[in-house]
């Protein structure tokens, strides 16, 4: 299989195992204008695979970050979830770490500084770090936050150093998974951070993507899927330990990790992080059959997915999508789910409406089409925000319209 001779992307070895194939798909985050549509589509292979060694599974395909993140469309503060999460952690820090003036933030994928404002409107000194140039300069513009807007790795991190700019909290929220060089991002994180500093950094969590079929987490942004026992080696390798460990419901399932330098004398590790390496053990994540599984739940799933939508098409009933998601691309691509049995999207962000969805080219409009349009039936793409994607849709739902959630188990809400 393509790419599977590739080295680990985190310790270098040989030998990678495949657990999954999802074929050629389209980027999922590139949402296409109408002239677009008639142009060729780039797709790339989409295999999942296993490192024997450290036990990080990994894609195998890379894209060249700046064909993927120098333009991008996802903008964090369009969800409440993802705000509250932010909100919760920055005043939990704030306390815990006593920060102040004279203290120093930075963000790493600081988005649209959903995350930094919280410190901003403390008097807290902050610094962004974004590589997407619209999104940076929103961040900028409208929240005041300073952002450079560059690819972070071990040379901006020396000459942030060399600035005398070193970090008493490093947040990065999901954005490890996105790094092709995960060994030259994590020593850039030691060089940042302050001897006694602390980096914070959230990653979704591999064990909740195998167990509950989370498949379609996987597109070619997100290049690594990691157990805390795979994170255990990435870091140690880099002089640094994880020192405690939650685990958040956020985007499915998460792990947020919190990092210290292993001469800072401030490490040692809570009970939580024990006990999670063990439980991982004990799971079996270190071995591919672990994972075997893992496919044949995901064609099972494919099959009553389609199964429910070609039946309700028999019906004549009319079906849209809430989400134009990346998450949501890779399961109409793989699934093969297209216009011939969804008519369109709806999505909050107003940067994707107006657009069309990789792959199957379905037109992208502002939730309210729901009301407007009254299709029976909405396949929730974004079912990691389900409840709030819920609440915000109760008139859509009073009026008689239904929801399909697909994942973990296909229901109808």
């Amino acid at each position: 299989m393509s790419g599977l001779w590739n080295p680990c992307r985190s310790c270098g070895k040989t030998g990678l195992e495949l657990i999954l194939s999802l074929g050629e798909t389209p980027l999922a985050n590139r949402l296409l204008t109408a002239d677009q549509l008639k142009e060729p589509e780039p797709k790339y292979p989409l295999d999942l695979a296993f490192c024997p060694h450290c036990t990080l599974v990994q894609i195998t395909e890379t894209v060249p970050p700046e064909q993927l993140f120098r333009e991008y469309v996802y903008f964090s503060s369009f969800s409440d979830t993802v705000l509250d999460n932010a909100q919760t952690i920055a005043t939990q820090l704030i306390g815990d770490r006593h920060l102040s003036p004279e203290s120093l933030v930075i963000e790493i994928a600081s988005n649209d500084g959903y995350l930094l404002q919280y410190y901003h409107q403390q008097g807290i000194p902050v610094l962004g770090i974004e590589p997407a140039v619209n999104i940076a300069t929103v961040a900028q513009n409208q929240r005041g936050i300073p952002t450079l807007s560059e690819f972070f790795g071990e040379t901006l991190a020396q000459q942030l150093k060399q600035q005398g700019k070193q970090a008493d909290i490093i947040h990065a929220n999901n954005v490890l998974a996105h790094v092709p060089d995960l060994n030259g991002f994590v020593a850039g994180i030691n060089i940042l951070l302050k001897e006694q500093g602390t980096a914070v950094i959230e990653v979704p969590y591999l064990k909740e993507l195998i167990d509950n079929v989370e498949f379609d987490t996987i597109y070619h942004e997100h290049l690594c899927y990691f157990s805390i026992t795979a994170l255990d080696y990435l870091f140690q390798r880099h002089g640094l330990k994880i020192v405690a460990v939650e685990e958040l419901p956020i985007h499915g399932g998460s792990l947020r990790i919190f990092v210290q330098k292993e001469c800072s004398g401030l490490n040692r590790r809570s009970a939580q992080v024990l006990a999670l390496l063990e439980t991982e053990k004990n799971w079996g994540v270190n071995q591919v059959d672990f994972y075997q599984n893992f496919r044949k739940n995901v064609e099972e799933l494919r099959q009553n997915l389609l199964n429910l939508l070609g039946e309700l098409k028999t019906q004549n009933k009319t079906i849209a999508v809430y989400g134009a998601s990346a998450k949501g691309s890779t399961l109409l691509n793989y699934f093969g789910i297209d216009k011939h049995l969804l008519d369109f999207v709806v999505d909050r962000s107003q940067i994707k409406q107006g657009r069309y969805t990789p792959g199957t080219h379905l037109p992208i409009y502002a939730p309210e089409k729901l009301l407007e349009a009254m299709p029976d039936y909405v396949l929730l793409l974004t079912w990691n925000f389900a409840e709030e994607i819920l609440k915000q849709q109760t008139d859509y739902r009073q009026n008689g319209g239904h929801f399909i959630l697909p994942i973990p188990e296909i229901k109808i809400l």
